[in-house]
């Protein structure tokens, strides 16, 4: 529907009204904080059931038609978490035990403080492996053959006490994240930094798990090329391999990727996945003590559990400034990753989350966790995965998962006193499948985006030759500065307009398709250079009279469209500025814009605007646009500016967009 008169910025907002201006930072702020403290029975019952979403969900929970689901889910979730908590521990370096402490605690929290249904928390491979790292840094484990049972037991707590510091330090991060609202830093974790992060990291994972598959005893080798010192350590102890383990790892492997392959593939068809961990530790525990492996053959085994949970007190908080910097990395991966997943499953089951409450769960869970010698958490992909499939609905699942957890803590943790290490070093590397996978995504990548496939290749190279933390804060950086290179290399195009419509197109990347159009020929030699520069004058001399057509296959070359029309030739009298682009101005392109206008006027060239939004124009108002533009210089469209300087002048206008 064309409009009568042109829309400058001016009459629209007579007609329709201004936009309100925004207000600054410190009005904004007095405003929340005022809103925040109005105090009535509804909004502390809104406040509750946000703060707390456990009150909203439950009394609307449906036990016909999600009770066996959560159920099944989290019976499933929680025979999982045994294992997979107990082979986590090991890449944390602390005891066994301690995963499966970490398996509980935040588990039931979350349940409590979090939005997404179907996420399942506990220990994950990567957060696992980082804080293993700092653990192993600042407290190495002892060598010496004649090492007292009291020096073990003391370099054990140490490394415990550790391990809940980082944890400590984790949810005391995120919460005040929560505090200043900053659930979106997530968002730079691009999704090609965290996969080719993920893959990096569980390169890493795998390579660790080498000494425990082959029955190596060698320290893990931290900070920078830590996969090719292992790999070497490895490659000179090769004689040392205990042959036994080797033969325990190889028949573990065997049995749990055809599992976790079938798992995959029968996925739609199974009511349950096949538990292959539970069933292999069953198995490997029985036979190990009743052929007592590990006397005869030194088969390194969990050793004893102890029963019960531990008497809360607070971690070494001594240690916190050595491990502030890694426990930010740690936090913002856990908490990446499990937005991620729980964006992911609300998505597909058409549901929100919180971001911003997301942090308060997962903050409070690391922190009250690290109180009962917890190492950090967070949402882990494999449990995720398996209580989506098995049919959980909502966050009741987790107190399921929880209660299995409980009771091989309260009663039957002594029953795995004899499971070799080596079984959870296989159950880590089996659980590296979906990560390692991610390998697929790069032809895909490649085609849709060269840039995010620069940026996958720079971080997995990082986080692979460098260190896994040192490693994602390469791929932030790469990322960000591929974001900000595409926004400061602005393009200055000319347009056309298609015939019969008010669309516009940059005319030079449709310059090829118009000389197909006009019958022009490729050109060839010096000849070609000159029909190329004399087709780019035309098409510029036609964006004069802005009735250029874009070529298309529904559109038609209206008139003389290629060839100039009487106002053409002449001298240039207005510019067209389409502003629809511009996200914002800073104080510098302000300045720059209003020096281009300047010098338009001094050229006898009218400056137009057309399609700025509210926060450009408010910035150029500020900057003094009114003492060079007339009202009727900035326009609400294209379409506008150009039918205005049509009707407003007598003869043919040379017109630039």
């Amino acid at each position: 529907m064309s409009r009568p008169v042109p829309f400058t910025e001016r009459r629209f907002q007579q007609l329709y009204g201004a936009p309100e201006p925004e207000s600054g930072p410190a009005r904004a702020l007095r405003r929340r904080v005022a809103r925040g403290c109005r105090c009535s029975g509804a909004a502390a019952l809104r406040l509750l059931r946000r703060r707390l979403p456990v009150c909203a969900w439950l009394p609307r929970y449906r036990p016909g038609r999600w009770l066996l689901g959560d159920a099944l889910a989290g019976l499933t979730v929680g025979i999982v978490h045994i294992p997979q908590g107990m082979a986590f521990a090991l890449l944390a370096s602390v005891a066994p035990v301690y995963g499966l402490y970490t398996s509980f605690f935040p588990v039931l929290l979350y349940t409590l403080l979090g939005t997404g249904r179907h996420v399942s928390t506990g220990t994950f491979a990567v957060v696992s492996l980082m804080t293993g790292s700092v653990v192993e840094q600042l407290v190495p484990r002892p060598l010496e053959p004649n090492a007292t049972s009291a020096e073990l037991a003391r370099a054990e707590q140490q490394r415990v006490g550790l391990a809940a510091t980082v944890a400590f330090l984790v949810g005391l991060l995120m919460l005040a994240m929560f505090a200043a609202q900053l659930g979106f830093l997530a968002t730079y974790l691009s999704e090609p930094v965290v996969k080719a992060f993920t893959n990096g990291a569980a390169l890493h994972v795998l390579v660790s798990q080498l000494p425990s598959l082959l029955g190596l005893p060698l320290p893990r080798s931290p900070g920078c090329f830590a996969i090719f010192k292992t790999l070497a350590s490895v490659a000179w102890a090769l004689p040392l391999t205990n042959v036994a383990e080797l033969l325990i790892s190889a028949l573990c492997l065997a049995l749990l990727l055809p599992i976790k392959e079938l798992n995959t593939r029968l996925r739609s068809r199974l009511p349950t996945p096949i538990p292959g961990e539970i069933l292999v530790v069953l198995a490997a525990t029985g036979v190990c003590f009743a052929s007592s492996l590990d006397t005869r053959y030194n088969v390194q085994i969990v050793g004893p559990l102890p029963a019960g949970f531990p008497q809360p007190r607070l971690p070494a908080l001594q240690a916190l400034p050595q491990v502030l910097g890694d426990s930010v990395a740690i936090g913002f991966v856990a908490y990446a990753v499990s937005v991620a997943l729980a964006m992911i499953y609300a998505e597909k089951h058409g549901y929100t989350i919180d971001p911003n409450q997301e942090l308060l769960a997962h903050g409070v869970s690391n922190l009250v966790s690290s109180l009962f010698a917890c190492f950090p958490s967070s949402a882990t992909l494999a449990t995720t995965n398996i209580l989506e499939s098995a049919g959980g609905h909502t966050q009741l699942a987790g107190f399921f998962s929880g209660a299995v957890v409980f009771m091989v803590l309260m009663w039957l943790g002594p029953l795995f006193h004899s499971l070799p290490k080596a079984v959870l070093a296989c159950i880590n590397v089996t659980s590296l499948r979906q990560m390692v996978l991610q390998f697929g995504d790069l032809p895909e990548l490649w085609r849709i985006s060269r840039i995010d496939f620069a940026v996958w290749v720079v971080t997995w190279l990082a986080v692979v030759v460098l260190n896994v933390d040192v490693g994602l804060a390469v791929g932030v950086v790469f990322s960000m500065m591929t974001v900000i290179c595409r926004t400061q290399r602005a393009e200055c195009m000319v347009l056309g307009k298609a015939a019969n419509t008010e669309i516009y197109r940059p005319v030079q990347r449709h310059r090829k398709a118009l000389s197909r159009r006009l019958g022009l020929g490729p050109p060839r030699g010096s000849r070609g250079e000159k029909a190329r520069q004399a087709l780019e004058g035309s098409a510029k001399m036609s964006i004069s009279t802005v009735e250029i057509c874009v070529p298309s296959p529904s559109c038609g070359l209206e008139g003389g469209a290629g060839q100039p029309s009487s106002g053409a030739a002449g001298r240039t009298q207005a510019a067209i500025l389409d502003c629809s682009g511009i996200p914002f101005v800073d104080s510098a392109g302000a300045r720059l814009l209003l020096q281009m206008c300047v010098e338009s006027q001094q050229a006898g060239i009218r400056m137009h605007l057309a399609a700025c939004n509210g926060e450009v124009l408010e910035t150029l108002s500020r900057s003094g646009v009114g003492q060079h533009l007339a009202p009727q210089q900035l326009f609400v469209t294209v379409q506008d500016a150009v039918s205005y300087l049509t009707h407003t002048t007598e003869k043919s206008p040379a017109i630039w967009v």
